[in-house]
Order: structure tokens, then sequence, then C-alpha cells
């Protein structure tokens, strides 16, 4: 390992520290990040998802990462670890969350789907996708993005950023925070 991974490290075990104090976000959807690489797209979605005031972000198999992208919202935005999907699941099911899994192709879009006020969101691998079978898990509501370039998938972190602020487009009303606009 060399110095600036070491000192990524470090950044990474101070902030996953410092995350243990963070708050819920005053919107009720929940991002999932499931077996994403870990680079910089982790810390940019946690950047977006302070922004849009995501209840937490769920990680599931993902290494330590430089938190330094994020400027400060990995320590703001509650993180919750998994192991695996299917804890993850059970967990988020458990509260009575809607899952959704974003995947480019599949039925449904985004911009035509009403999403529930507890909604979750997953986002897979950037390279192989989810670590699980969607057959596995056939209560998971399928979104894409619509796109109308040839370009067949966006980046994960931008993704997810559409995804977000497509929730607070229709929720905006239903925050649990009294001063939200």
């Amino acid at each position: 390992m060399n110095r600036d991974q070491r000192n990524a490290l470090l950044r990474y075990e101070k902030e996953r520290r410092r995350n243990l104090l963070a708050q819920a976000g005053v919107h009720d959807f929940i991002v999932v990040l499931d077996g994403l690489k870990a680079s910089f797209n982790i810390p940019k979605i946690f950047r977006s998802a302070e922004a849009f005031g995501a209840r937490e972000v769920h990680l599931v198999d993902i290494d330590p990462f430089d938190p330094a992208p994020a400027k400060g919202s990995f320590r703001k935005v509650p993180a919750r670890f998994h192991e695996s999907f299917a804890d993850c699941y059970q967990s988020l099911r458990g509260q009575g969350y809607r899952m959704f899994a974003l995947a480019p192709g599949k039925q449904a879009e985004l911009d035509r789907t009403e999403l529930p006020p507890k909604s979750a969101f997953i986002f897979g691998h950037e390279e192989l996708g989810f670590s699980f079978e969607l057959e596995d898990y056939p209560d998971l509501g399928l979104l894409s993005i619509p796109q109308f370039g040839q370009v067949q998938s966006f980046n994960v972190s931008i993704a997810a950023s559409i995804v977000m602020y497509e929730y607070i487009s229709q929720h905006r009303s239903t925050s649990t925070n009294p001063d939200f606009p």
C-alpha cells in the first residue's frame, strides 16, 4: 500500500467514525449501493444524497473508499453497511420500503413511475451489475432512466442523482422537515 492509499484509508476510518453521528435526511428515500467499486462514485453519491435529503445510504459489500470527494457529506448522511444484498433487502423490507433496481433498458421508466414515500433505489456495480439475480427478488421494481442518445447507460453517480431528483420532485411536500420548501 502506497502513502496515498494509506492516507485515504485513514480518512475513511476517521470519517466512518464520524458517520455514526449522522442524522437522517429530510426525505424517506434510501440509496443502496450494491458492490460498487471503491472509487470516486461512492463519495459523489453521498454528496448528492446529502443535497437531496436522503434518509440513509446502504452499502453492500463495498471496500473502504476515499471520502474526500464527498466534501464532508459522508459524515452527514447515515451509512448502513451490509455484507450481502440479502441482509440489506431483509432490513429494508422489514421497515416497509418498496425497492427499485435501476438497470438500463428495463420496463418502467423512472419519470412515468409513481414512487412511494418509502422508496429504496438499488444501484449495481459499474461493470458487473447487481450482486444478486433479479429473479430471486420478484418484488423489486425495475426502473430505467429515459435516454435518447446512443450511449447505453449513465455513470452510476449521475444516475443516482437523477433518481434522487425525480423522487424529490414527486415528494417535495412530504418532507419530514417542516422548513423544507
